[in-house]
């Protein structure tokens, strides 16, 4: 509800008035947000009225009593002028008779004036602060119990939370960061920030090590006390890991991240051995996770052992009743294909029994190979098999559906939807996870249903696969089905590439192409690209393939004589997706999305249009959702169309700036603090392209995208487009990404699976991804390897030099090993 309240404008600063709190307008139920009226007692600025309208965060505000609040002057479109607080504080009474007046107000029951004056003698003016600092002096005054206890817990109900957030905002924390933080803490607040400020950026999402370093130096803290180096450590390890899409981090490039980032926030030498000591202690207290000389947040090492646990409960817990029968099963299979019009093959029936057979099954293969059309036959032979009537109207909440559809992005979704003709759920819709949550939820319900289908898993990271997994029952089928040689996830992990290597589950993978015709050549392109290779017909017109030579200062001109012949020959300009792998630069995605919004969506006087963040928006504008919105059914990865444009002619209007977008039907309002949260999609990354489909596409490569250069980066882009693919560049380019084999993400899932499942012994299935490749980043794919004996330390001290060389027993930090086991 904050967000209705947001302002239209700011005027003036540095205000400032103290008045009594009359009443609580509106009180947020998540948050400490408030809207106050108060009656003013003193401003430093013009106000006609005896009365304004207060609005922030605000802890235990009390009505009736007087408040000091500090902040600005603005204009809201709806409410008018207001004044936005920033800080507050109790505005204690100055006087012997004030004091006398509040402790013997209505607030403190059972203390008249007398009392009140007896506490004032024995106490002083300042016998509230005495109070709140000790409330043994209470003993001292010859009060009642009821007294005592009133008194009690009226300050702490008045001071204890307004006290925590007053200081938060003394150390520079605006109102509403100052209640997530005491959210986390509540009471222990300040006595935890005192003690370890560095926890702050451990703990709450927003808040750097810069910042908590800063909070740090007010309190004294050395540039080399342990909780500093223990947050630069929790910092670096957070930072390399969503940086480089691993699940953990090597010992050595760690270390010397964090002594980066300790070194250049103070612009001091630290030793090397501090940062050793605390990565042991830390291990020790089980802070972090270290597995030969691999060093994980507790997070994800939770999360690949929850799934490695989880696939095993669903394997070897499933359902007792599943069909083994292929007779029976052959029998369904010809009734589905007369349902759905098929023939299938051999290899094609043979996958959909094994699925209808296994409590999970992996099924992957490239475009073409018909894994949808799988997914039709696996749900019809289900539904027959266990007599599910494929209406979804005789289903209701206290009979949902058994057979749930799910993939990670709307548009994936929605092509299941399309192609089954069932309903088809984001991953996050589906466990109901609200993408302005500041962390994942630890608990997600349990899903209700009798088989699970996955599509595009090639997306789904480790944190979502964990919550997945963990909301499966045992009885519930599992089918995830997806293209091992597409990206990996976004997010840190490559949770399909693992499962498929790790010859723990039953899978199939399709090899025959059965998509588009003979003549077609886009297929073909892509499972050449696949094997690391340019087909010799590259540069050869096909029927629906082009590629058209240019450079860098010739792109802009390539994309719109292609994108102007495309809608010469009638195609509509939501057919056509150009697609790059660089947001910036002369040939980025950016710039050419502006290129391409003159050219498809051009400026009207008698259009509406809105600029954000030096980008313009129209009506009629493509444009892509950047979050997870579940309360609005919008998606990372949507794509919408502007349909209409909020301008208020003044600034009484009720409404300030809004965009309506209508994204596949569902048209969604974004208030202005919501445009961050859309783009122009006329050109898009690749990355972001990934799930979905496009009749047309046009792709570039340049040298200019040299350190995206990557094989599965151009078979993504390449597998987007159904009917017409047009490839942008030289012909260099193209070959050296289809031969950069994109670095293997260091992950410990494979090894925990195999654990689980005791297969640990078997050869490594060698998959494209799992190769090594020299490209830009191959100083961040160094192999530690394993020592064959311990390493025995002489003096039990843990040097850069045993660090550096990898002489630390991967045994230290587990069941309460130290160096000391290992000293001679």
């Amino acid at each position: 509800m904050s967000e209705e309240l947001d302002l239209f404008a700011q005027e003036d600063n540095g205000k400032y008035l103290i008045g009594t709190v009359n009443g609580v307008y509106f009180e947020a139920s998540d948050s400490f947000y408030k809207v106050l009226q108060v009656l003013i007692k003193e401003t430093n600025f013009d106000w006609d009225d005896q009365r304004i309208t207060v609005t922030g965060s605000f802890a235990n505000i009390q009505t009736d009593s007087l408040y000091r609040f500090e902040g600005n002057v603005v204009e809201h479109q709806r409410y008018g002028k207001q004044f936005q607080a920033e800080s507050y504080q109790l505005e204690l009474p100055s006087t012997k008779d004030g004091v006398i007046a509040y402790l013997s107000s209505d607030e403190f029951v059972g203390i008249g004036k007398k009392t009140a004056e007896k506490i004032v003698k024995k106490l002083g003016v300042d016998a509230i602060d005495v109070l709140n600092n000790d409330m043994d002096k209470l003993e001292e005054l010859g009060l009642s119990e009821k007294q005592k206890d009133s008194i009690k817990k009226v300050l702490k109900e008045n001071y204890g939370i307004d006290k925590i957030i007053i200081e938060l905002n003394s150390l520079g924390f605006t109102s509403t960061m100052a209640g997530r933080i005491y959210n986390n803490y509540t009471n222990s607040t300040l006595e935890i920030i005192h003690e370890d400020p560095y926890r702050l950026s451990v703990d709450i999402d927003g808040i750097s090590f810069t910042k908590a370093d800063q909070i740090a130096q007010q309190f004294g803290f050395a540039s080399d006390s342990p909780g500093r180096i223990r947050g630069a450590i929790f910092q670096s390890l957070y930072d390399l890991t969503y940086a480089t899409g691993n699940t953990y981090v090597e010992l050595n490039p760690l270390v010397t991240e964090t002594l980066k980032l300790l070194e250049s926030n103070r612009n001091e030498a630290i030793d090397p051995q501090l940062v050793a000591d605390q990565l042991i202690k830390l291990t020790e207290e089980d802070k972090i996770k270290s597995d030969d000389n691999k060093v994980y947040s507790r997070t994800f090492f939770n999360a690949e052992w929850n799934i490695a646990e989880n696939l095993y409960r669903l394997l070897k817990s499933g359902n007792s009743d599943l069909p083994n029968n292929d007779a029976l099963l052959d029998k369904l299979l010809i009734k589905a294909e007369d349902q759905l019009g098929i023939d299938y093959d051999s290899e094609q029936k043979r996958a959909i029994k094994d699925a209808i057979k296994s409590p999970v099954f992996l099924l992957t293969g490239g475009p073409g190979t018909g894994k949808t059309t799988i997914i039709n036959g696996i749900v019809a032979v289900y539904a027959l098999l266990n007599d599910i009537d494929l209406d979804i109207g005789k289903y209701d909440k206290d009979n949902p559906f058994p057979i749930l559809l799910a993939a990670p992005t709307g548009r994936a979704a929605k092509r299941m939807a399309e192609s089954t003709g069932l309903p088809a759920s984001t991953i996050h819709r589906m466990l109901g996870i609200n993408a302005h949550d500041d962390k994942l939820p630890e608990d997600i319900q349990e899903l209700e249903g009798a088989l699970l289908i996955v599509d595009e898993t090639s997306m789904v990271d480790t944190l979502i696969m964990d919550l997945l997994l963990n909301s499966i029952p045992s009885h519930m089928q599992v089918i995830f089905v997806g293209d091992r040689n597409q990206l990996p996830s976004v997010q840190p992990g490559q949770v399909f590439s693992d499962l498929l290597v790790s010859d723990a589950l039953p899978k199939k993978e399709l090899t025959k192409i059965y998509r588009q015709g003979e003549g077609s050549s886009i297929i073909n392109l892509a499972h050449s690209i696949k094997n690391g290779e340019l087909p010799a017909d590259f540069t050869k017109a096909q029927s629906d393939r082009a590629f058209i030579p240019c450079e860098a200062g010739q792109l802009t001109s390539a994309v719109e004589q292609v994108v102007k012949a495309a809608l010469n020959k009638g195609n509509s300009k939501d057919d056509i997706q150009v697609l790059a792998p660089m947001y910036r630069g002369n040939v980025g995605i950016n710039r050419l999305n502006t290129i391409l919004q003159e050219l498809l969506n051009p400026a009207n006087p008698r259009q509406k249009e809105v600029i954000f963040n030096e980008q313009v928006f129209r009506i009629g504008d493509r444009v892509l959702h950047l979050v997870n919105d579940p309360e609005n059914n919008v998606f990372n990865g949507d794509i919408g169309k502007i349909v209409g444009i909020n301008i208020p002619k003044t600034k009484k209007d009720k409404k300030g700036e809004q965009i309506i977008a209508d994204f596949d039907g569902n048209e969604v309002t974004f208030d202005k603090k919501d445009w961050i949260n859309l783009t122009l999609a006329y050109c898009m990354s690749i990355h972001k392209s990934q799930g979905s489909e496009f009749p047309i596409v046009v792709l570039a490569m340049l040298p200019q995208y040299q350190r995206m250069f990557a094989r599965n980066l151009l078979y993504t882009g390449i597998t987007r487009a159904k009917q017409k693919l047009v490839l942008l560049g030289n012909v260099s380019s193209f070959r050296q990404s289809a031969e950069i084999i994109s670095l293997n993400r260091k992950t410990g899932l494979l090894k925990r699976i195999r654990m689980e499942f005791g297969v640990e012994g078997k050869p490594v299935e060698k998959t494209d991804n799992e190769e090594v490749a020299v490209n830009n980043n191959k100083e961040q794919d160094s192999i530690v390897e394993e020592q064959d004996e311990p390493f025995i330390y002489n003096d039990g001290i843990l040097t850069m030099d045993i660090i550096v060389n990898n002489k630390v027993d991967a045994m230290i930090g587990m069941n309460d090993i130290t160096p000391y086991d290992f000293m001679r």
